[in-house]
Formats: C-alpha cells, sequence, structure tokens
C-alpha cells in the first residue's frame, strides 16, 4: 500500500477464494446479499491496488503470472518459505524472466533457522519476538500490542528494502554496470519485530538483564508516563533538563527543581519510587484540562488519552489531513487514513479505494496483451 501511495501501479493477485482478510469482519461495509460484504480490516491496507482474481494452482493461472512478472518492477510475496518456488518461481526462474525483478520475500520466521517452515502470525510473532514480554502492567500478564505491530513494520521495512532495491538498480544500469541488477530481498515478522524494540533490546544487550514491564512507565526517563487527574488521566513526558526545570513551578512543585535525589534523570530514574508518589498526589488534586493549560503554558509534552474516534477528530490531526474522504462504487464510502508522510515535489496520493476480489482482472490481462477471447476463456475456465 504504501507503495501504491507513492505512485506504484500495484496488481494485487488474489487467490480464487480472495485475500482472507476480507473476511476478518465484523465491522463490515457492503452487503452480504449482494456480495459486497468486506471487513473494514480488508479496507485498512489495499487502497491505490488493482485485484486480479488467479488460480495459481494452475498452469494456465502461472502463464498470466509469468506474463505479469516480466514487465514487473518488483514482485511482493509472503508465502511459507519455499512456497514460492514450488509453484514455479523459484529465484533462478525469476532472474530468467525477468533480470531487473525485486523480489521482496516477506516470512514469519525467516528462510533458515529451526523455525523457519512454521506459519507467522502477528499475535505468535509478538509473543516471540519479546514484545509481549514488556508491554502491560508490572504486575499484569504479558499483553500484545493494541494493533498488528509487526505485521506492520514488516510491511514498513519491506517498503523501505524495495525502494532501496530500485535505486540500486538504477544506479547499477546507469553506471555501465550488468544489465538487470534485480536482487530478492528477505523480511520477517521476527526479525522485525526483534528490530523495533530498539532501546528495549539494547538495554538487555548491555547488562544482560531481563527488561521488565513498566505499564505507561519508561525504562530510561522519569517523569515519562500518565497520571490520573481528578477527572481523567493525562501523559506527560518529561525528555529533557529544561523541561525537568519548568515542571515544578509549572504544577505548584518549586522544590522538586532543587530536590538533590533528582538532579539529573538518572537520579530521577534510580528515585523514581520516591519521585512518582509526589506528582501523582499532586496531580489528582485537579481537573486534566486545568493541568494541560498548565503544562502546556512551561513547554512540557502533554496531552489528553484520547480514544480513536475523538483523535481523529482532534483540531491538529484534523489540520493534518488524517481521515481522507473516498468514495467505492459498491461498497459506498470507504474513508481511509491520511498518507504519513508528505513529498515537497512528488506528493502521494490515495487515488483509488481498496478494490473488490477481481475487480479490474479484465484491464490487466488486456494490458498484458490478453485479447478478448483470451481473456474469455481464462473468466470461463475459472483461471480469474
Amino acid at each position: 500500500m504504501l507503495l501504491g501511495d507513492l505512485g506504484a501501479d500495484v496488481i494485487k493477485v488474489e487467490p480464487p477464494d480472495g485475500d482472507a482478510t476480507r473476511g476478518w469482519g465484523p465491522p463490515w461495509v457492503g452487503s452480504a446479499a449482494e456480495g459486497t460484504r468486506t471487513a473494514a480490516y480488508y479496507l485498512a491496507v489495499n487502497r491505490n491496488k488493482r485485484s486480479l482474481r488467479l488460480d495459481l494452482s494452475r498452469d494456465e493461472g502461472r502463464e498470466v503470472l509469468r506474463t505479469l512478472l516480466r514487465g514487473a518492477d518488483a514482485v511482493v510475496e509472503n508465502f511459507r518459505v519455499g512456497g514460492f518456488a514450488r509453484l514455479g518461481f523459484s529465484d533462478e526462474t525469476l532472474r530468467e524472466l525477468n533480470p531487473g525483478l525485486i523480489h521482496l520475500a516477506i516470512s514469519g520466521f525467516g528462510t533458515h533457522g529451526p523455525d523457519a517452515d512454521k506459519p507467522g502470525y502477528d499475535f505468535v510473532i509478538q509473543a516471540v519476538g519479546g514484545l509481549m514480554s514488556i508491554t502491560g502492567e508490572p504486575e499484569g500478564r504479558p499483553m500484545k500490542v493494541g494493533v498488528a505491530i509487526s505485521d506492520v513494520v514488516s510491511g514498513l521495512f519491506g517498503a523501505v528494502a524495495v525502494l532501496a532495491g530500485l535505486l540500486a538498480r538504477e544506479r547499477a544500469t546507469s553506471g555501465g554496470g550488468a544489465q538487470g541488477s534485480g536482487q530478492r530481498i528477505d523480511v520477517s515478522l521476527l526479525q522485525s519485530t526483534l528490530a523495533v524494540l530498539v532501546n528495549q533490546a539494547q538495554n538487555a544487550l548491555v547488562t544482560g538483564k531481563v527488561p521488565i514491564r513498566r505499564g505507561n512507565a519508561h525504562p530510561s526517563i522519569v517523569p515519562y508516563e500518565t497520571f490520573a487527574t481528578a477527572d481523567g488521566e493525562i501523559a506527560i513526558g518529561v525528555g529533557s533538563q529544561r523541561q525537568w526545570s519548568r515542571l515544578g513551578p509549572a504544577v505548584g512543585l518549586p522544590e522538586l527543581a532543587a530536590d538533590a535525589r533528582f538532579a539529573t534523570n538518572g537520579d530521577r530514574v534510580e528515585h523514581r519510587a520516591e519521585l512518582i508518589p509526589l506528582l501523582a498526589a499532586r496531580f489528582a488534586t485537579a481537573s486534566s484540562a486545568s493541568w494541560l493549560e498548565a503544562l502546556d503554558a512551561a513547554g512540557i509534552p502533554a496531552g489528553p488519552i484520547l480514544d480513536v474516534p475523538a483523535a481523529f477528530a482532534s483540531p491538529q490531526a484534523v489540520a493534518v489531513a488524517s481521515r481522507v474522504p473516498l468514495r467505492h462504487e459498491r461498497l459506498g464510502q470507504v474513508d481511509q487514513v491520511g498518507i504519513p508522510f508528505e513529498l515537497s515535489a512528488t506528493p502521494a496520493a490515495i487515488r483509488t479505494p481498496p478494490p473488490m476480489l477481481g475487480e479490474q482482472s479484465a484491464d490487466i490481462l488486456a494490458e498484458a496483451g490478453y485479447d478478448a477471447a483470451a481473456i474469455e476463456r481464462l473468466r470461463s475456465g475459472g483461471i480469474v
């Protein structure tokens, strides 16, 4: 989807029953009676794509894919390790079809090692990748993140890698290098999840100690967590010494700035058990709105805890166009989350809504050189 947002013509090759996420509801858009019922889950990540329904279990379907790959810049697949090759699309075959092809293979656990053949789902990867162990309340159970974050970051790393592969190919070709210059790229959910442990991973590597769950508190910055107020809860992040010097006066505790126990961030981390109760008691005495006003005036990062609809309705989210109106001719309104990057010269855009299963099959085949009779034969034979 990100490549599509950036302008790529993305052909989504779907099996005869369609992408499984089409059925990951409710909530739904469309009507079961009219054959349009589609899960909101699917709508979240399939804009700017064209759908080709294709049966790759049959020779005719595989030949269609070979035709498409000959003219493609990149192919993205997430078969279990070796699955694409077993269909007849080994690395060698792909090079013969198109020496310049960038092949991104996304797997659950990577291409080698004892777990390489296992299927991988986001939830399981969050568990075995260490993420759940650091998510949740200190005395509570390990928890997953509220979205499929291992899937998301794997897609992000995949998009970055594909762009790097395309740039490397262009530079090799323009520099007089070997024609083709395509390459295989492997991204796994496990390695992506381990990578986004960032500071928590580094802490463990440096100390050899197991990071603990801290709920909304930060392991290395204090105060950097949520506090209950007289009527709710707010999030506060004091990330610099300058902000710390302003926090005490802003909340009516000017003595904190002179307290040797809290002089530096390192001191505050070591003495968090003494500092946090002082702040918690103070924040409990007034409303969230009054505290946010005082903190904002002092230049201290803070904010309310919003639910998802409220987050999209906030004035700042509206100002940055976080919700983009979009309508599908059969599904109706399918508004999208705004694109999170802005390019000044080549802006990204949401051009088309998520497609119905096989919605553009005929157009895609025609562009690939199939005439009307050939397309009808493929359609009547159940290939597309």
